[in-house]
């Protein structure tokens, strides 16, 4: 924690697309100073100190989470991403934020092996703090999917669920977890990303109902599942800051 009188140290969250924001995230992080960045395209960007920042969250995007090339400022998330591990800062990464601390961590990349797009099942494997709100072990909790990359387990992380397309939906490793799918949306925010042409192009029209469906279906359960694990991970943030 920062001393007497001290400002509080904020959260730095880095996303890849606009309308792929921190959502629910953000409502459990309110009591916080955050700082909303996107440095993508940036080969050095001026990103904080892991001792300057209460916590770090990385958010999804269309890109591919190894594509240095195509942008450059993943390989300045990956080595921030490795640094706050290091240094046992609070640390959430969903979908492609997921695989980038994958691969920070030292895990490959496998593209196009794990399409999975709209609700459906997790396996919960393991107790944690964050995705244990959402399921018990040996529950089967039905969340949101848009990812068809998928990553291996990181050395010496913990697997905390499973699917049957992709064996790592869910990992922790020290102070950090990572997330494959998608519990930081609400109604609100599904409606966006079905209106976005770049969220929809590869899907048809049946896929899009199903989805929309879906939300219908499952949000009401779902987001005060998810309000309860973004509170266990602000709780770890408010610690630090």
């Amino acid at each position: 924690m920062t001393g007497p009188g001290a400002a509080p140290r904020p959260v730095l969250v880095l996303t890849h697309a606009p309308h792929e924001g921190p959502g629910l995230i953000g409502r459990a992080l309110a009591a916080t100073p955050c700082t909303v960045r996107t440095v993508l395209h940036q080969a050095e960007p001026r990103l904080p100190a892991v001792q300057d920042l209460a916590g770090l969250v990385v958010m999804g995007g269309a890109m591919d989470a190894d594509d240095v090339a195509g942008h450059p400022g993943l390989a300045a998330e990956r080595a921030l991403l490795r640094a706050a591990v290091d240094a046992d800062v609070p640390v959430l990464g969903v979908c492609l934020g997921a695989q980038l601390l994958a691969l920070a961590l030292g895990a490959a990349l496998h593209r196009r092996t794990a399409r999975e797009v709209g609700f459906a099942p997790v396996d919960v494997v393991a107790d944690d703090p964050v995705v244990g709100a959402l399921g018990a072990v040996g529950s089967s909790p039905t969340v949101l999917h848009w990812h068809s990359d998928e990553v291996d387990l990181p050395p010496g992380a913990t697997l905390l669920a499973s699917s049957a397309v992709t064996e790592v939906q869910a990992f922790r490793a020290g102070s950090a977890v990572g997330l494959q799918f998608h519990p930081e949306l609400d109604a609100t925010m599904l409606d966006l990303w079905l209106a976005t042409p770049d969220m929809t192009a590869d899907l048809d029209e049946d896929e899009v109902e199903a989805i929309r469906t879906g939300g219908e279906r499952h949000l009401p359960g779902l987001v005060p599942a998810a309000e309860k694990a973004f509170g266990a991970f602000a709780d770890r943030v408010r610690a630090r800051a």
